[in-house]
């Protein structure tokens, strides 16, 4: 079956390249934009053997409120990103299938911003702390080269903020929109010689559009620039996230959710108040406090590069959960309050090296990265009497512990139309728990995960126009802590659960199809040995286990064209099956992946003046059903379809700068699910997506 994926991948290539070697030479080489995920080098994305897609500051910040990251990661083949409407759990992000099980948090894809980890030793991230307000660009990696990024298997998401240039300016935008959204942000930035500065600080506010969904978010970063010579330069970066009592408005069954997809799920044992929901008598919510720092330097001698970065930072949050098992939880249960105090910190170090080698150019990389995290991680029954929602008796106690090493190397040979890429990173992940409270068991464990992950590349330039592509990867992925907290047997550390192995292969084609117009189209295969499932839920405690192999199947389309007179078109097309290839359990064979829509699309047309002082556009956005659980037997989340408009405008007065955006999103006022809950004990998957709703921006900008 693998081998059939690759002869199509062949004919379809020979089929495509007959048109275009026929127009390539009336092409001048295509302009492509600047990246670093795929070599941690400047490399342009039409000359890598990779698929890997970039969300500019214009698709970040012209139109959007910028909120969450998946207001322009839509755009991106592949990739599905989710607003579940619950800012007490994050995004729902998932790369070619890969993710998509995660409750809260972003599992399986790895997050970075300027060069720091937003993904923590064990492979859980928080896209939350993106600062979007000052973003330059967003780049997405997906397929084999992922691998080089260690613990995760499905992509890399990176964020890039902007170096501050020229004279110091200062500006403020604010938004405002449907369900109380508020947004408010203040940013300044300039340099001076050697030095240069940006900050930002922004207030986010919302009633939310389900019930018991408001939320608050304080977010502020600082970013200082340093060129002590033209050979060297220094940046650091501090950045915070605060989010006070923000409301959990959990899933809800399929039978509330056709009865109003904005309710919450009702809570049947509360005899006193039948008709209050779940989030309501429990008062679910989570605060956050998240502070962190980097450091990067960077030195060069003549082509070769040493790079140097380092941070550490904070991380508190308390939640509120709800249970709904009367006033006494079983002896097992560690209680309906999660309140944990992490540290962490780390360092990357890489040196890169430039060589002339048999009549090419060889690009050398070798680093290791160092990572460390450290809970003091408490749990605490969430209600006092007959009072819920407040902390009460403690039921967990535990010190965990993360650590990783993981050296690496790439090497890149480039000679006449071809460019071969190898790669190799060796991962090392310790986990150790220690149980202080031992009344109702010990949970103590350790565990140690290692692996290899080899990377090879391939990239064939048949044309200025037209470069083909295949690359081939193992990558792998461990269980989180949460994951290992627990064994099926009801018992405590789960020892023997294992990684999930991922033999990744690829194959593509980036083609300039005449000035303006540009495509990138790959086809790809992952078959997954050890996948981690839901093995069991009760008493309080989800333990996870080794299911059987997986298989990912799948293409990715995505076109960009520059129509003339200010018409533009943007395409992005995925296709994917994922099935497990063995039953397990009462999970038979040839079972959907829940989480994964077997289709996505993200389809743009719009127009811009000249100048860029107004536009318009329609979006439209698309997926095909989901299934919530393994055996695919509960009612699948349903396909769906919508429809954006936005329009914006722009004026310049002196040293002033003016923009303005109007959005109307889900114009057709659509009920669907936006995400599901994959696997929920209770059944209460579904996480329902606004109606109709609008946005309203103005921003304001002098530069002094």
């Amino acid at each position: 079956m693998k081998h059939l994926l690759f002869r199509r991948t062949a004919i379809a290539a020979a089929c495509m390249s007959a048109p275009l070697c026929a127009i390539a030479d009336e092409l001048r080489a295509p302009i492509s934009v600047v990246v670093v995920s795929a070599t941690r080098s400047a490399h342009t994305s039409f000359d890598l053997p990779a698929a890997i897609d970039i969300v500019d500051a214009s698709q970040l910040r012209d139109t959007q409120p910028r909120v969450n990251a998946s207001e322009a990661l839509a755009a991106v083949p592949g990739l599905v990103a989710r607003d579940r409407q619950n800012y007490a759990q994050d995004l729902q992000i998932s790369s070619r299938g890969f993710g998509a099980r995660s409750a809260f948090g972003v599992r399986g894809v790895r997050l970075v911003a300027d060069g720091i980890p937003a993904t923590m030793p064990d492979g859980q991230g928080q896209a939350a702390t993106f600062n979007l307000d000052i973003a330059e660009r967003i780049e997405v990696l997906r397929g084999p080269f992922s691998a080089l990024y260690g613990n995760h298997s499905g992509g890399v998401i990176q964020l890039f903020t902007g170096d501050p240039k020229g004279a110091s300016s200062i500006e403020s935008s604010f938004s405002a929109g449907s369900f109380g959204l508020r947004k408010l942000d203040v940013n300044a930035q300039g340099s001076s010689g050697k030095l240069g500065y940006l900050l930002d600080a922004s207030r986010f506010e919302t009633d939310g559009y389900r019930a018991h969904s408001a939320a608050t978010r304080d977010q502020a970063y600082a970013k200082l620039v340093v060129e002590p010579s033209g050979t060297s330069r220094l940046v650091l970066t501090a950045s915070g996230l605060r989010q006070d009592d923000t409301q959990d408005p959990l899933g809800v069954t399929w039978a509330t959710y056709q009865r109003d997809p904005r309710a919450g799920e009702i809570d049947t044992t509360d005899t006193q108040s039948p008709q209050r929901t779940l989030a309501d008598r429990y008062d679910t919510r989570k605060s956050i406090d998240h502070q962190q720092f980097g450091l990067t330097w960077e030195q060069r001698f003549g082509p070769d590069r040493l790079l140097l970065t380092a941070y550490g930072g904070n991380r508190r949050v308390i939640q509120y959960q709800s249970f709904s098992r009367g006033f006494q939880a079983p002896p097992t249960h560690s209680g309906g309050v999660v309140d944990f105090d992490r540290d962490f910190h780390g360092i990357d170090a890489n040196w890169r090296a430039v060589r002339e080698l048999a009549g090419g150019t060889l690009r050398a990389t070798v680093g290791i990265e160092v990572a460390r995290s450290r809970d003091d991680r408490q749990g605490f029954e969430n209600f006092v009497g007959n009072t819920f929602g407040v902390k009460g008796n403690l039921r967990r106690d535990e010190r965990n512990e993360v650590d990783s090493v993981d050296p690496y190397a790439q090497l890149e040979w480039e000679r006449g139309p071809w460019v071969l890429t190898g790669g190799v990173r060796r991962s090392r992940i310790s986990f150790d728990v220690t149980d202080r409270f031992l009344a109702n068991g010990n949970d103590s464990g350790s565990v140690d995960y290692s692996h290899t992950s080899p990377l090879v590349g391939v990239l064939y330039k048949v044309s200025p126009a037209l470069n083909v592509y295949a690359s081939a990867a193992r990558g792998f992925e461990t269980p989180t802590l949460n994951e290992l907290f627990y064994s099926g047997s009801g018992a405590g550390f789960n020892f023997r659960l294992g990684p999930a192995i991922g033999k990744h292969l690829e194959a593509g084609v980036k083609a300039m199809l005449r000035p303006g117009v540009r495509l990138n189209a790959a086809v790809f295969q992952v078959r997954t040995e050890g996948e981690l499932v839901v093995d069991s839920s009760s008493g309080g405690r989800t333990s996870y286990r080794n299911a059987s192999a997986t298989l990912r199947q799948g293409g990715e389309l995505s076109l960009d064209a520059e129509l003339g007179g200010g018409w533009n078109a943007r395409l992005a097309l995925t296709a994917l099956r994922a099935t497990y290839e063995e039953g397990f359990g009462a999970v038979p064979e040839g079972s959907r992946l829940p989480g994964i829509p077997k289709t996505s699309l993200y389809g743009e047309f719009g127009w811009k003046e000249q100048s860029g002082r107004f536009g318009a556009a329609l979006e439209t956005i698309a997926n095909s059903r989901v299934y919530a659980e393994d055996t695919n037997t509960a009612t699948p989340a349903p396909g769906y379809a919508i429809v954006n408009a936005r329009v914006q405008a722009s004026q310049q007065l002196g040293g002033w700068k003016f923009k303005q955006y109007a959005r109307l999103n889900n114009l057709f006022n659509r009920d669907y699910v936006g995400s599901v809950i994959v696997g929920d004990a209770n059944r209460r998957y579904y996480e329902a997506a606004p109606g109709r709703n609008w946005i309203l921006g103005v921003s304001a900008q002098y530069q002094f």
